[in-house]
């Protein structure tokens, strides 16, 4: 089984590899100081993220607003920094949910097969038949803007992806002869697909998992630069991407600082997220071992 000639390795060995893959360490460190601003970010934070000083509007960036301040002379710096706290949560709950329900419809489809795998990959099929982000747009557009209505619409869209990998790799798993034997002792449907199939198949799933997350990150950032996500004043890196575009050319660090933000964010996330992919691969930690 390749999966278990994956589990059998110490974690030293998973370690070691991933140390090799420089960009996968310097993402696994930004997510971390991500984490670290995230958790801390009262403490952190210069200035209070809704503190409005207008005699100080526009002021670029100085060692007491090290990102200068916005139109209202709120500090960029700590909205920054309050706006990591909410572009984590969004992403992680989001990818958590999606990533859920992606591998149980897949597990289901996958395993049970005929009329069930019909129905459920036909709607997989129906859903991404559609753009993510556009479909997103017209469910946020319909429930309107806040932080609930952005989850819901990126995780009714975002669990397809997770459902067809799991059920590729489902139906190449069952026909192994451990999960034969399983069923000729008696076991039941749900102890094989927790027990046998599910760690066998999770490997993809943390790689898209990892990637997710920064998907995540800059698909709500995008609805809520069009003014459908998280609403002002509370800090979100894409309302204020929006509220500084007006800004571009006389006080262009209104966009530039959230800009970065958002790319780092991402950036990190996926170099982790490759990382995590050559850690995983049993076919890689195959050639290894020969």
């Amino acid at each position: 089984m390749n999966g278990a000639v994956v589990r059998a390795r110490p974690h030293t060995y998973l370690l070691t590899r991933l140390n090799r893959n420089k960009a996968a360490v310097i993402g696994l460190g930004i997510i971390l100081l991500l984490a670290f601003v995230a958790v801390f970010a009262p403490f952190l934070a210069p200035h209070h993220p809704y503190e409005q000083n207008p005699e100080q509007a526009l002021l670029p960036p100085h060692p007491e607003y090290p990102c200068g301040t916005d139109d209202l002379g709120r500090c960029i710096f700590s909205r920054i920094i309050f706006g990591t706290r909410i572009s984590l949560e969004i992403g992680i709950m989001v990818t958590a949910i999606t990533a859920c329900v992606g591998v149980v419809m897949g597990l289901i489809a996958g395993y049970y097969g005929r009329l069930v795998d019909e129905i459920i990959m036909r709607l997989v099929d129906i859903l991404l038949a559609f753009p993510g982000l556009v479909l997103a747009l017209a469910i946020a557009g319909l429930l309107g803007p806040g932080l609930f209505n952005v989850m819901l619409a990126l995780a009714v869209v975002g669990w397809m992806g997770y459902a067809r990998v799991v059920r590729g790799a489902v139906l190449a798993v069952k026909e192994k002869e451990f999960i034969e034997s399983a069923k000729a002792l008696g076991a039941t449907d749900f102890y094989i697909l927790t027990r046998h199939i599910l760690p066998n198949v999770i490997a993809p799933v943390i790689v898209m998992a990892t990637l997710g997350i920064g998907y995540v990150v800059l698909a709500a950032a995008a609805l809520s630069f069009l003014g459908l996500g998280v609403q002002p004043p509370t800090p979100v890196w894409g309302a204020m991407l929006n509220s500084g575009k007006a800004f571009m050319r006389t006080a262009p660090h209104l966009t530039v600082f959230p800009g970065l933000a958002i790319m780092i964010t991402v950036l990190a996330f996926n170099f982790l997220g490759d990382g995590l992919r050559d850690i995983l691969d049993p076919r890689l930690n195959e050639r290894e071992i020969e």
